[in-house]
């Protein structure tokens, strides 16, 4: 870093990751970052058309491309290997139409481009989870399929369906974190190939479920009023008095036990003092949260303004 700051380097760098990951801030600042795109099909076309007419092995054979969508699909983008993939197959014939058919015949296996460290990794799993909170099922299947295909660990697909299980969808469906948990389960008792369809199932059912993230604001404002007001203490009423020193000092004195009163409630503070009728969880407009925000608002009237 300091050789770069003081000229003593001219750092030139490339790299198939994102620099964001590889390289720390410090030095990243320091750089002018260019971007080079994957090519796309009019790109890979030419430089097939170009290989073809110039190179020295390949202009001296007849080649005919009849069909090209299967050789752009596989090379992913990447010229290099759209280059090896025709190399392989003109290499060993005179003459020779290149068709979908015999692309699929002579390359073993289709394999998707996914990085499960890099950048794909985390922009794949993004359009997953953004595809689950926009509610399209068909959407969040084709991006767990990208994911599968690339070979991505299905116990972190599980783990991020059981956040946003809770996160997006919450309260306005509380079985969707039971889903995503046995699915978690599921997964791990059966193991791919037949993996896929719990996973499919599970991504299909929270795509589908209304959505709420009432509870990740709630969770959010309560640790915002926790930094603000610090370590506020516990009320007397509600404080634990499992010694006599402690019931002396009046350690769960006036505490009301609700199971003692009718409909298993009664009217008592929670809060500290100072935030008293803090209102940090606002239900959702959806059925199941219009219900919770009904029997709020009836035992606590205008306290938290439900």
């Amino acid at each position: 870093l300091g050789a770069v700051e003081k000229g003593w380097i001219t750092l030139i760098g490339a790299t198939t990751e994102n620099p964001s990951f590889e390289v720390i801030p410090a030095l990243l600042s320091r750089c002018q970052v260019y971007i080079l795109n994957s090519f796309d099909k009019n790109d890979l076309i030419t430089l097939l058309q170009r290989a073809a007419k110039k190179d020295e092995l390949f202009s001296k054979k007849k080649i005919i491309f009849k069909e090209t969508d299967a050789l752009l699909q596989i090379s992913g983008g990447d010229a290099r290997k759209l280059l090896n993939i025709f190399e392989l197959l003109v290499a060993t014939e005179d003459e020779i139409e290149i068709t979908n058919e015999l692309v699929l015949k002579k390359v073993q296996k289709n394999t998707v481009r996914y990085d499960k460290t890099g950048e794909q990794h985390y922009d794949i799993i993004s359009a997953f989870i953004k595809s689950i909170r926009g509610s399209d099922p068909n959407a969040a299947v084709y991006w767990l399929a990208r994911m599968i295909e690339g070979g991505e660990d299905v116990k972190f697909i599980c783990r991020r369906m059981m956040i946003s299980a809770s996160e997006d969808i919450g309260l306005a469906n509380p079985n969707a974190l039971l889903m995503a948990t046995t699915c978690f389960q599921a997964v791990q008792a059966v193991g791919l190939p037949e993996a896929r369809i719990i996973l499919s199932q599970t991504a299909i059912y929270l795509a589908t479920s209304p959505k709420s993230n009432s509870a990740y604001l709630a969770i959010g404002n309560a640790q915002r009023l926790v930094r603000e007001t610090g370590g506020l203490p516990v009320p007397l009423p509600l404080r634990n008095a499992p010694t006599k020193l402690m019931k002396s000092l009046d350690y769960g004195k006036d505490y009301k036990y609700a199971h003692d009163h009718k409909n298993n409630f009664v009217k008592a503070e929670f809060l500290p003092e100072v935030i008293s009728k803090s209102k940090l969880y606002t239900p959702s407009e959806n059925a199941a949260e219009e219900k919770i925000k009904q029997r709020l608002k009836s035992m606590w009237d205008e306290k938290y303004g439900y």
